[in-house]
């Protein structure tokens, strides 16, 4: 049989094996603890970034948002303003006669007449002569 003495050394050898196993273990488990760690931290400093460009996408919609509002608000005020001054060379070329002399006829052909004139000064003398500040004209404007 074996001596005790050789039992002892296997015994003893063992030991050793196991320590040395466990100790690798544990190293092993260290290792992924910190490869986790850092995968930790990289994860949070990329939802960090992520949420600054949220942000920051964000305040450019607001004002993108804000500035389109305004635009369309102008939009419409251009076109209202469109629309009247349709309705008043309307009004003007009944007034002048109906015969496309007036002054829609100077705007659409794009030649200045002396008539022109009244138009940048709408409430002058011209026009109450011709008697448009009477008419329904007020209610386009």
């Amino acid at each position: 049989m074996v001596s005790s003495s050789v039992l002892a050394e296997r015994k003893e050898k063992r030991m050793l094996s196991n320590r040395e196993s466990a100790r690798r273990s544990r190293m092993r488990k260290q290792k992924h603890l910190d490869d986790l760690m850092l995968q930790v931290s990289c994860l949070r400093q990329e939802k960090n970034q992520i949420f600054t460009a949220i942000n920051v996408t964000s305040e450019h919609y607001i004002g993108v948002e804000a500035e389109n509002s305004i635009l369309r608000a102008q939009m419409m005020e251009l076109s209202n303003r469109l629309q009247c001054l349709g309705e008043i060379i309307h009004c003007m070329n009944i007034a002048g006669g109906g015969d496309g002399g007036g002054v829609g006829a100077a705007f659409a052909t794009g030649l200045p007449t002396a008539e022109d004139d009244c138009l940048l000064r709408p409430w002058s003398s011209l026009l109450i002569k011709q008697g448009l500040l009477g008419s329904d004209m007020y209610q386009y404007c």
